[in-house]
């Protein structure tokens, strides 16, 4: 099972993917979401969100904050 995420940012989309899990510079700090995570919001700091693809291959955007949301196994990131 995967999760389903896009990256927006003011330009457009700069992501989107169905990757096995994502790792994100949470404010309070880093921490990955799963299939079937809970629903949540969190806002992110400056650093880099990490969309692991398989066991050897992980895509990674770096940000300057924003903001994440989790609902029913899609990612929503909205990045400045």
């Amino acid at each position: 099972m995967k999760v389903h995420i896009q990256i927006v940012s003011p330009k457009g989309t700069l992501y989107e993917g169905d990757p096995l899990y994502a790792v994100f510079p949470g404010k309070e700090g880093e921490f990955a979401v799963y299939p079937d995570h809970a629903s949540i919001i969190s806002s992110l700091k400056s650093g880099v969100v990490r969309c692991i693809v398989d066991e050897k291959n992980e895509e990674t955007i770096e940000v300057n904050g924003g903001f994440m949301a989790v609902d029913k196994n899609v990612i929503t990131v909205c990045i400045e």
